[in-house]
């Protein structure tokens, strides 16, 4: 099970050394942000960990990032399962969601300020790109309903501080906070909006998942916690929030309002421009005593937020072909964790059961995502190691017979197009056709041998790596 709070999943991860606290006092409007980029940047995957700023200058309340999406490792932590099991976490809780519980106390209500008390620089917001963001940012899930549904959604939408409160939330077309916002206003009511900051792990893991328009992301949460989210109603808005948050703020989108938002960097690692976006007026901020905020960190990838939306987004594809589309015989599913969800790189693991089977299959993919590339290997690949799946496309990849184009496809703030262009897609069916023989590897028994005797001489010890245990079982 994952953890109940998010200083919780913070205590542990120090435990484990995979949490820094950085006493010296840092400048919200260039330093953590700048040394989050660094850490993303210079240092691989299994080096990176979350950092803990303890005092940031202007708030009295410390700062958090990187720590749910330094490395898999910590999403794995945050998640309750190991590295290995995340995916399978995952399609378990796309198949068994739980309803959340709806409590009279809170802890993120232990605070409550509302009316002139009301003022954003009270929270160690962050300047996300220094020196090129339009300012501070809140990047946090964002809690919206639809008017005449009553079902919540929740995702990540970067939110602009315009002053102390109001803001410039990123509720664009095609995403569900979009759509639940016109259901309010084009009736010409304020539509309520929540922003959930440090709520436990799971609810910041599931609300950047891709689910349909009309299932609540909380849902989700309560599966992969394998128990109910608790839930409290928010104080002036009508709206659900987690209750173990460490601060909420509420507000409401008010119809017509609108204001110049950005430029803000992308997680395509490019800056996006000034856009016309709906305005929000903050109505209350309540927290729990002596609060934990923390923001997501994104812009140029590797990132967090390219971590989280691709570790998860890849455990849902993989519940989607194998229940919903009855490909059973999938093994597996990795997103890069370069560009996440929308125009990554996604690799499946599969035994094809006919001729073109891993075409079928990567199509599939290619109609029913935003991914750019879509590769298929056979289940004898480790689909995680690079090196792997590089000797696969060598060795069992024909560029001409093996790859599909797929021509007219739009990809907002796509950079290899121009903004007006389109772009497109690529298949590549890396599954072996054709018998090429034996592997040039010792049998089994020779190199496990081998592996006894190198141990006796002293050699430096090593986990055998997975490519290489699928290699020596097929010799």
């Amino acid at each position: 099970m994952s953890h109940r709070t998010m200083r919780d999943f913070l205590a542990v991860l120090e435990q484990r050394g995979l949490l820094r606290r950085i006493t010296k006092p840092v400048d919200p409007l260039w330093e953590p942000a700048a040394l989050a980029k660094w850490m993303y940047q210079g240092l691989p995957a299994e080096q990176r960990f979350g950092m803990y700023f303890e005092k940031v200058m202007g708030s009295d309340i410390p700062l958090v990032t990187g720590a749910l999406g330094a490395s898999p490792a910590t999403y794995a932590l945050a998640l309750g399962v190991e590295v290995d099991g995340i995916n399978d976490a995952w399609v378990n809780a796309a198949r068994n969601p739980i309803q959340p519980k709806v409590i009279d106390q809170a802890l993120c209500q232990e605070v409550v300020m509302t009316g002139n008390d009301v003022r954003l620089s009270y929270l160690p917001i962050p300047v996300w790109t220094p020196g090129k963001d339009a300012g501070r940012y809140i990047t946090t899930n964002v809690v919206t309903k639809d008017h005449d549904t009553g079902i919540q959604n929740m995702g990540v939408y970067r939110t602009m501080v315009c002053d102390e409160t109001s803001v410039a939330c990123n509720l664009h077309i095609g995403r569900h906070g979009f759509q639940n916002m016109f259901t309010w206003t084009d009736k010409g009511k304020p539509m309520p909006i929540a922003w959930v900051i440090s709520a436990p792990p799971v609810v910041h893991l599931s609300s950047v998942a891709l689910l349909p328009y009309g299932v609540d992301e909380i849902t989700l949460a309560g599966g992969a916690m394998g128990a109910a989210i608790n839930m409290v109603r928010a104080k002036t808005v009508d709206l659900l929030v987690p209750a173990d948050a460490e601060i909420i703020i509420e507000g409401e989108v008010h119809p017509g309002e609108m204001t110049a938002e950005g430029p803000f960097g992308e997680f395509a690692g490019y800056m996006g421009g000034v856009v016309q976006r709906n305005v929000a007026r903050i109505t209350a901020i309540t927290h729990r005593k002596n609060p934990i905020y923390y923001g997501l960190t994104s812009q140029m990838p590797p990132s967090e937020s390219t971590t989280l939306q691709s570790i998860v987004n890849a455990g849902l594809l993989l519940k989607r072909l194998r229940d919903d589309m009855g490909e059973s015989s999938i093994s597996d599913v990795f997103i890069d964790l370069t560009f996440a969800g929308v125009m990554g790189h996604v690799i499946i693991a599969m035994k094809p059961g006919y001729p073109a089977h891993a075409k079928k299959v990567g199509r599939l993919v290619a109609a029913m995502t935003a991914l750019k590339r879509v590769t298929v290997v056979d289940n004898d690949i480790d689909i995680r190691d690079s090196s792997h799946i590089d000797w696969a496309l060598n060795a069992r990849f024909n560029p001409s017979r093996d790859t599909v184009l797929i021509d007219d496809v739009f990809f907002n703030l796509d950079p290899s197009v121009g903004p007006s262009d389109m772009g497109s897609k690529i298949i590549c069916d890396a599954t072996a056709k054709v018998d090429a023989g034996a592997f040039s590897l010792p049998p089994k028994d020779i190199m496990m041998k081998a592996l006894k005797s190198w141990k006796e001489i002293g050699l430096p010890e090593f986990d055998i790596p997975k490519r290489a245990r699928y290699r020596i079982d097929r010799s």
